[in-house]
């Protein structure tokens, strides 16, 4: 299948360029990043100069899409809402790595992203791209949304409970933290070496963007708190919540266990997960607790930001709709050490 990746010049657009080279079925055969236009693949990242090695740089110009079975979209926010009406078009299956089509109400744009949506007739459209929990919207869907790595991590976590009513849906805490390439490749002071090296740093206190589309996949209520932490990769997101029964430890474990049961990319341990051991790979690790005496759920999920948090999700998304088995292309083992 002949696929495009828009925004390749980001880290999520070369994760998408990574795993594709790995993928049975899926040929990327175009590849543009607007700011990075012209250069070759390889010259941009060495480490795929030997997957792709005549691939260039293209301007975005969705005639070039033409035909194409699938396209990714990695773009800063707000860049795919003002394209995907053309996009969609001529190309079997859009999944979008950006904010731009997770929140199902309008309305929630202006509030937290700072500005009217441009395609807000497109929101119904796009399936929510966690196939965990929202598998059945993806077979066959080709308009995707794929979920950021906060909100996968917090959802995997917290939305079984929720929906098995073993939790109060409100005052739920999620307390997260994630690696520099969380941000982007866009040169910032706060992730620079000399910055966030040896530092661990909160912020979004309150107000980050990803706390509505948080509470739209669990479903419960969130006090969300970021924190950024010196590291390349990873996530690692606990989950605070009242139980809303009799529970334990066993119980908590069995519940997410269940959940999951069969799920090729989550694996439910009593050990609590570290980001290293899903560093590079798709999978996501979780555990559970029960504390008598404070009287807490807690549950705890690690995953690799760019991978099941961003660009491998997305192309498990698009295995999905595309028809072919999920976890096509997609590592389940970590690179350790």
């Amino acid at each position: 299948m002949r696929v495009g990746v828009a925004g390749a010049s980001g880290y999520t657009g070369a994760e998408l360029l990574r795993l594709c080279a790995a993928h049975p079925q899926l040929d990327v055969v175009w590849a543009g990043a607007a700011s990075q236009a012209g250069s070759g693949v390889g010259e941009l990242y060495p480490s795929l100069s030997a997957a792709y090695p005549h691939l260039r740089l293209d301007e975005l110009d969705p005639a070039a899409l033409d035909g194409l079975d699938a396209v990714f979209l990695a773009l800063p926010h707000g860049e795919a809402q003002r394209i995907v009406a053309d996009v969609r078009k001529s190309v079997g299956v859009v999944v979008d790595l950006s904010a731009d089509f997770r929140l199902r109400d309008p309305a929630a744009y202006p509030t937290w992203y700072g500005g009217e949506h441009a395609a807000p007739e497109l929101l119904p459209s796009f399936a929510y791209g966690l196939p965990e929990l929202f598998r059945a919207d993806l077979v066959g869907a080709e308009l995707i949304a794929a979920p950021g790595c906060y909100v996968t991590a917090a959802a995997l976590a917290l939305a079984p409970f929720v929906r098995a009513g073993a939790i109060e849906p409100t005052g739920v805490i999620v307390d997260a933290a994630s690696g520099v390439s969380g941000a982007g490749r866009r040169l910032a002071h706060t992730t620079q070496f000399g910055t966030a090296n040896e530092d661990f740093s909160a912020y979004g206190l309150l107000d980050h963007r990803h706390t509505p589309e948080i509470e739209q996949a669990t479903g419960a209520q969130v006090l969300f708190t970021p924190h950024l932490a010196p590291m390349t990769r990873g996530i690692l997101a606990t989950c605070y919540a009242r139980p809303a029964g009799d529970t334990d430890t066993a119980g908590a474990l069995a519940l997410l266990a269940a959940a999951y049961d069969g799920e090729a990319f989550v694996s439910v341990r009593d050990e609590p997960p570290s980001t290293k051991a899903t560093l590079g790979s798709n999978a996501a690790h979780l555990t559970a607790r029960y504390d008598q005496r404070t009287g807490w759920v807690l549950v705890v999920c690690a995953l690799d930001n760019l991978v099941k948090g961003a660009s491998g999700q997305a192309v498990q998304c698009a295995n999905a709709a595309l028809g072919l088995p999920e976890t096509t292309g997609l590592p389940t083992v970590g690179v350790y050490p």
